[in-house]
């Protein structure tokens, strides 16, 4: 039986005292101004104390522009760092490290929302975003940087970059969204130049031992498989990033493409070489059984999404019971409650077909 409690190190930072990542998870909980609210805060830590080796922040925006939904936790000013230094510091009391989730909603910022024209790497009609100018794109890569450091300064034991689901740094590794022809556009390596640029950014900025990793997804909002797994590879085999985290919409599923059916889409990942730097996958997984056939398959860690929000102790639940499975949907809105979400996000579960009673 594959062990989900196995520790796990690390190139950079602390190792993680087993294979489960909660995932960066969209709650609406924070204030207007991006501080953090008691309510993120307590469904937060209430997850470290559930026994997750790893506690992931929901997405972080790293300019005041890029933000993507409402109550969304800021860290594109320091007025944000005294609530981010409180949360890291509970993460770390319940023996869980510390993760901050960096992100920019690119196109997908509600203009209604930021009070002006969302950005995006081109000019998109469809959501009236206007194109970033070359050197708003080097203003981008050190905001990003910056937002590192200021998680870095609150005492997390590191960040994840969001180059994944369609926001701005996948925005430019998309060929569709991303029209550009300076050095951040036309060829793949090109139009993942940013990320690498970030990365190489935050690794300078920041502490010797902080730990770095990247959410990259491979399919949907124009990208391709192959062009998502090139990158990959070079990511794992240059060691640039402690961890790669791959949101896979389903673990088990093949892919879209045609051409690449015929084996899981997980397996064009956990097939790359990867020396040193850990894989994890995110999608669908809710039992302890599901969990561990990741690691079986060749994943270093799994992230849950869904069945942290059912259960906020499910790595405790998981290791007394190696056939535990999640509660049922749909769930009480009590039920939600006595696991630590707060109105704001009982209200947003509400709106998942079948997650909600009522």
């Amino acid at each position: 039986m594959t062990d989900l409690f196995a520790p796990m190190s690390f190139i950079r930072g602390p190792e993680m005292k087993n294979r489960l990542m909660l995932a960066p998870l969209t709650n609406l909980q924070s204030h207007p101004d991006g501080t953090l609210s008691y309510d993120e805060h307590r469904w937060l830590t209430l997850r470290a104390q559930g026994g997750f080796g790893l506690t992931m922040t929901a997405a972080a925006h790293v300019q005041r522009i890029g933000q993507g939904f409402p109550g969304q936790v800021g860290i594109f000013s320091d007025v944000h760092i005294p609530g981010l230094a409180r949360l890291a510091e509970d993460i770390r009391k319940a023996g869980s490290l510390g993760v901050v989730q960096l992100h920019h909603a690119g196109m997908r910022s509600p203009a209604a929302l930021i009070g002006e024209a969302p950005v995006c790497p081109s000019e998109d009609a469809g959501t009236g975003s206007r194109a970033l100018t070359l050197d708003e794109v080097h203003q981008l890569r050190d905001d990003f940087v910056a937002a590192a450091v200021r998680a870095d300064k609150a005492g997390f034991d590191g960040v994840e970059i969001h180059g994944a689901h369609g926001y701005v740094l996948c925005q430019f590794l998309s060929a569709e969204t991303n029209r550009r022809t300076d050095a951040y556009g036309g060829s793949p390596e090109n139009r993942a130049r940013l990320i690498l640029e970030i990365i190489d950014g935050v690794r300078a900025a920041c502490r010797a031992d902080f730990n770095l990793g990247l959410r990259l997804s491979p399919e949907r909002f124009g990208l391709s498989l192959m062009e998502v797994r090139d990158l990959a590879g070079r990511l794992l085999s240059e060691a640039r990033i402690d961890y790669l985290d791959m949101s896979l919409w389903d673990c088990f599923k093949e892919p879209v493409e045609e051409a690449h059916r015929g084996r899981t889409l997980m397996s064009f990942f956990t097939d790359l070489p990867r020396g040193d730097v850990r894989l994890g996958v995110a999608g669908k997984l809710m039992s302890a059984a599901d969990a561990r056939a990741m690691l079986d398959a060749g994943a270093d860690f799994v992230l849950l999404g869904r069945a942290a929000i059912l259960h906020h102790d499910w790595p405790q639940k998981a290791r007394a019971n190696p056939d535990f499975r999640p509660v049922s949907l749909p769930v009480s809105r009590s039920h939600l409650e006595a696991e630590g979400l707060g109105p704001t996000f009982v209200n947003y579960m509400s709106t998942w077909a079948g997650f909600v009673e009522g």
